[in-house]
């Protein structure tokens, strides 16, 4: 018995096997066959796990933390990303938002970011009225003129009213679209998630300058400065919105599976993961499952317990991660995203780029036929589009409440 329990444990066992980095591999082969072990293997796993939820056309939402926009990151792998069509949806911070219209002002149109010592004078940086994130920078000037862009557009008629925060964004990627067309520059993250409907969600909107900049006008109306400013976030509408794309996830898309990939931590990440107890713990509605793929890259430790740092497994106990799949479809990987999400994107697209040449040449239904994961890699660049489609969603959701009463109606009785 001991035997025969011991040979069937060996043959479990995955044997070592790679090859030669100067073998003529593709970036794929290089993540599949040259990351044998340590933290290589978790890059290997992060890998195969989102090309597994590709090709499973499972919805892809992302969360980020961190500067994607000053550093340019966005330009150089996530709106290629996002051009897939894969996403459904971003979660982000403010301040993501508002630096990705620098490059769109007309007196900053030529590189107004530029490179710094991460450990130079900061005092003389001060001195010559240089603003300085880790090694990115730009003068002063930039942020004052953000800011005057800012407050011209949130005075305009259609932003005189009460919106969700998605829809606040929404309409600054069509400014923000105008001004890089005007002065000639590639389109910035707030342009290409309004051209493909792409909802962008952020968890705390009062911790950057696109709001202080609601504030300032805000403060003039009150101190009787300016006439009219009707501007205002619906926070509830916002949420519940965020729980309707959850909803369409699991009950209306046809895999009824949601994947996400977190980078960094912080609120995004949280704002990405809360829609399953507010949808199952908080309104109470049946059968509500957490993501069934959860892929992160975080550089907290995970003894900090801070939510940056929690691996999927604590998110199951709090249900927004599937428990029954997530020892096979979840990894939390420890790494600054910066250093890796550039080749992770483009062995992604170079991998869609073989399917859509194989397709040309044989047929899709060939393709998808010799190869099952092909059909999530090639469907259609356009995207899920949701945030056209918030008013129906926000519908279904609104009636799955009313089916709901008895439930609700129970759980305002306090049991303290």
């Amino acid at each position: 018995m001991v035997m025969t329990m011991a040979k069937k444990k060996q043959g479990m066992r995955a044997p070592v096997r790679v090859k030669r980095v100067d073998d003529g591999l593709s970036l794929e082969d290089v993540f599949l066959n040259c990351l044998p072990a340590f933290g290589g293997a978790y890059l290997r796993r992060v890998y195969t796990l989102l090309d597994k939820a590709i090709g499973m056309n499972c919805p892809l939402t992302l969360a980020i933390s961190g500067p994607v926009t000053v550093s340019g990151q966005h330009q150089a792998w996530l709106i290629p990303l996002l051009e897939t069509g894969w996403v459904a949806y971003l979660s982000t911070t403010d301040a993501v938002c508002y630096h990705d219209g620098h490059r769109s002002l007309h007196r900053h149109k030529k590189d107004p970011v530029f490179e710094v010592p991460i450990f130079g004078d900061d005092g003389a940086l001060r001195d010559e009225k240089t603003i300085r994130v880790t090694d990115m920078a730009f003068v002063e000037e930039v942020l004052f003129d953000q800011d005057s862009y800012l407050s011209e557009i949130l005075r305009r008629r259609e932003f005189q009213k009460k919106m969700t925060g998605s829809e606040l964004r929404f309409l600054l990627g069509k400014y923000f679209q105008q001004q890089e067309v005007r002065n000639g520059v590639p389109p910035g993250l707030l342009a290409t998630c309004h051209r493909l409907a792409i909802p962008v969600l952020v968890g705390a909107p009062a911790d950057g300058s696109v709001f202080l900049n609601s504030m300032k006008l805000w403060a003039m109306r009150k101190a009787g400065l300016l006439k009219k400013y009707e501007f205002d976030l619906d926070l509830h509408a916002e949420v519940f919105e965020a729980c309707a794309y959850h909803r369409w996830g699991l009950f209306d898309h046809p895999v009824g599976k949601l994947a996400t990939l977190i980078l960094g931590g912080g609120v995004p990440k949280n704002y990405n993961l809360q829609p399953e107890p507010a949808l199952s713990q908080v309104l109470g509605l049946e059968n509500i499952r957490g993501y069934h793929f959860d892929i992160q890259i975080v550089s907290a430790p995970v003894t900090d317990g801070s939510l940056s740092s929690c691996p999927p497994g604590e998110a199951v106990t709090w249900g927004k991660v599937d428990k029954d799949v997530y020892q096979q479809t979840t990894e939390s990987m420890q790494a600054d995203y910066s250093m890796v999400m550039p080749f992770l994107v483009k062995a992604l697209l170079d991998k869609r780029a073989q399917f859509e040449r194989m397709a040309l040449e044989k047929g899709e239904q060939a393709v998808y036929a010799e190869h099952p994961g092909a059909e999530g890699y090639l469907r259609p660049k356009p995207g899920y589009r949701l945030f056209e489609k918030r008013d129906d969603l926000n519908k279904k959701l609104l009636a799955d409440v009313k089916r709901n009463k008895k439930w609700l109606m129970e759980s305002l009785q306090c049991r303290a």
